[in-house]
């Protein structure tokens, strides 16, 4: 694992950026797997920003979401669809028909998870993932205890993750309670894995996902057994992690 250490928020997101940038341009049709919530969305301003400024250019590339709430279509502003257009999808010159979320209008669970599955599969396998990490540790929506080994799966969010994601919503009441996500394996199958984290209230999921013990009750602690991880973290969500491990 590969650990860049970043002054701040901005600095984060700029060296997350560089990072997705340059699988762009070395593969330009790659297959990028792409994440939601608060942490990314910096990057995906630098990003849109080296666009705008002819350095990139996404007309070959294809996405591929790590989750989508299950019962909000694609209209609605807390949809992870509505998300990704906003927040990148409708600044650059990505295909519409390239970019694929898991498809939460389908309440069919094992039709959503599957069809999921099947399109990661005729892409080819995903080149870089970009995750975050939730305060338990969580990847994607694989929330704690749940087993290594699935695919893309629907899970019962936990009231911790209910409450984080309740500032987006009017009220805790209209947080849906599950989701699509790809699971552990889903993900364990990219080729790079790309983690972003900044704040202080990361630091103990930093640690213990990435120098902790490799355990389901810390589900980002199984990328500790992957063989091309990069974190980028600032010096708040790093401040627990070993010293020695800094000066690699």
């Amino acid at each position: 694992m590969r650990i860049i250490k970043a002054k701040d928020y901005q600095d984060m997101s700029r060296k997350a950026a560089n990072i997705i940038s340059a699988q762009v341009i070395m593969k330009p049709n790659c297959v990028l797997g792409l994440a939601t919530g608060s942490t990314p969305i910096g990057t995906y301003a630098q990003l849109i920003d080296w666009y705008n400024k002819g350095d990139l250019d996404f007309s070959c590339v294809s996405s591929v979401n790590l989750d989508e709430y299950r019962g909000l279509d694609h209209s609605n502003p807390q949809s992870y669809y509505y998300f990704m257009h906003e927040n990148l999808f409708k600044h650059v010159n990505i295909r519409p028909e390239a970019t694929f979320v898991p498809d939460g209008t389908n309440m069919d669970a094992d039709s959503a998870c599957a069809a999921h599955e099947e399109i990661i599969r005729k892409l080819g396998g995903i080149d870089l993932q970009l995750l975050g990490l939730g305060n338990n540790g969580h990847i994607g929506f694989n929330e704690p205890g749940q087993a290594f080994e699935k695919d893309t799966h629907c899970v019962n969010l936990t009231q911790s993750t209910i409450e984080a994601n309740s500032r987006f919503f009017d009220s805790i009441e209209d947080v849906p309670t599950q989701a699509y996500t790809m699971g552990i394996r889903s993900i364990m199958h990219a080729k790079k894995i790309l983690v972003v984290a900044n704040g202080e209230g990361k630091a103990d999921a930093v640690a213990n996902a990435f120098f902790g013990p490799v355990t389901p009750q810390v589900p980002g602690s199984i990328l500790q057994m992957h063989p091309n991880v990069t974190l980028v973290a600032d010096e708040a969500a790093l401040a627990k992690v070993p010293a020695w491990a800094l000066k690699q």
